[in-house]
């Protein structure tokens, strides 16, 4: 097998020392991320076999040859295979990168190899994050997209679940309190053995703007004398209004796809609603690298390596993602909207 060798380190980095690297590299975007919903799990093949049990979602382990098999139950229930995406981004330090250009933050000199190495490594990690992001809000709403918005699987149509929502009517008069609760009980209703601690719901601009704005939540507000920061109507509360039985917050990220296109993770006028503080919910199962050094590993998140083109015009850097972000249980993730009132 041939060692991957980085042509500025005498010692020669591996596989595995790169992509601890890269994977060390500081995650700028994400804020479903930062939320900590999708816990990463490895998986040691590039397909998963997912099973539905009563609109449940289940994914079967693979067994060695001749061990024990998973045992089914006597529930209606569907199976089927999928492949896991398989993410690559290149990159690539040209010569004319290097020579006779002043290095960042140098008084002179030629910027070092190492710092455009890891100024390319940074950018790329960036990039696989804002992927994994937009893949993992997606999967909030059923569905897996790659990075060029393509639907690789809707989960509501794969296993003929229906999609829930709630209908805030931001035109009528009802309180916002009954559609909260609406929301609560129906999240509630569905954990089926499964734990939550609250209710935390992403929601676009228009949508925040309407329910802040609503008669019912100034008239809920007009007396209030909290402390600073809780009252809709004197402070800037879009990155949390606790109302009803959810936590609002507004969620305005953006991101280009491959094609070039601009779009927003939360769709304008919509919001989605899920439960925090669940066990085993929301996963993120992350395959095998696509390289013989993977074979017979498990998955992590993020793959890196580098070669020196035999020509010596340039070194290489090759780097790969193989995410399948998925919501075990998709009732417990409710589209949020109005029919009016916008």
């Amino acid at each position: 097998m041939t060692v991957i060798v980085n042509p500025f380190d005498a010692g020669g980095f591996t596989l595995a020392e790169m992509s601890a690297a890269i994977q060390m590299l500081p995650n700028p975007y994400g804020r479903v991320g930062q939320l900590g919903l999708f816990a990463p799990e490895p998986i040691s093949q590039r397909n998963v076999t997912i099973e539905s049990i009563e609109g449940e979602l289940r994914l079967l382990p693979a067994v060695a040859p001749g061990a024990p098999a998973t045992v089914g139950t006597t529930d209606k229930r569907s199976v089927r295979s999928f492949a896991v995406p398989h993410i690559p981004h290149n990159d690539v330090v040209l010569p004319e990168e290097i020579q006779g250009i002043r290095g960042l933050g140098l008084a002179a000199g030629e910027d070092p190899l190492v710092t455009v190495m890891t100024r390319k490594l940074a950018r790329m990690r960036a990039k696989h994050a804002q992927t994994l992001e937009y893949m993992r809000v997606n999967a909030l709403l059923g569905i897996t997209k790659d990075g060029g918005g393509n639907t690789l699987y809707d989960w509501h149509d794969e296993f003929d679940i229906q999609k829930p929502e709630v209908d805030f009517v931001f035109g009528g008069t009802e309180d916002m309190v009954i559609h909260c609760t609406q929301v609560a009980r129906h999240i509630e209703e569905n954990l089926k053995g499964e734990m939550m601690t609250t209710i935390h719901a992403l929601v676009s601009p228009e949508f925040f703007d309407a329910l802040v704005k609503h008669k019912t939540v100034k008239e809920a507000y007009t007396f209030y004398q909290g402390t600073a920061g809780t009252n809709p109507l004197r402070d800037d509360v879009r990155r949390g209004f606790r109302f009803g039985s959810i936590l609002f917050e507004e969620y305005f990220g953006t991101v280009t796809l491959a094609n070039g296109t601009s779009v927003r993770l939360i769709p304008p006028r919509e919001g989605v609603a899920f439960p925090l503080g669940t066990l085993d919910t929301f996963r993120t199962y992350f395959a095998p690298a696509n390289l013989m050094e993977a074979v017979g590993t498990y998955g992590q998140e993020l793959y890196a390596h580098q070669l020196a083109r035999p020509n010596g015009t340039g070194v290489d850097i090759y780097t790969q993602s193989n995410p399948l972000p998925i919501v075990k249980r998709p009732a417990l993730t409710v589209r949020l909207h109005s029919s009016n009132g916008w």
